[in-house]
């Protein structure tokens, strides 16, 4: 796992948050939506059937729970749950709490309008409060 790197579009377009027991946690630095990316740390993945059956249930549980968590906090109408990959091969997960009325309401966030770069008190604040949420969370 020491060679495990993130893509460098993930590096770009999100922040570190932290690591879950296989995912890095990401959060997509875009302030219009709560948008995180799991990123399982494994070399050369693209598609979920690479990983083995234990990994790819680690990963529902991980993505479910952050997600449920986030939803819960942030009181979002929606969760939504996708791996797509078409821009980024590399396997990721996104979640994203979706609000009625928010910028891309109800299509999809991909490609709509200019995303919104985090403030650096915004953002820390984020971060700060996604690891509250996530720090009592099981993924095992």
């Amino acid at each position: 796992m020491s060679d495990f790197e993130p893509d460098a579009r993930l590096v770009e377009d999100s922040y570190p948050v932290t690591e879950l027991p296989l995912c890095q946690l990401r959060l997509m630095n875009d302030a219009r939506y709560p948008w995180l990316v799991l990123v399982p740390r494994r070399h050369g993945i693209s598609e979920v059937y690479q990983l083995d059956d234990a990994e790819q249930q680690q990963l529902w549980r991980e993505a479910t729970a952050v997600g449920r968590a986030l939803k819960e906090c942030l009181q979002g109408d929606k969760l939504n749950i996708a791996s797509l990959g078409n821009v980024v091969a590399q396997l990721h997960v996104h979640v994203i709490v979706r609000r009625h009325g928010d910028a891309a309401w109800p299509a999809p966030v991909w490609g709509q309008g200019e995303p919104e770069p985090y403030d650096l008190d915004t953002l820390a604040a984020m971060r700060d409060q996604l690891l509250a949420q996530i720090e009592g969370l099981e993924f095992a």
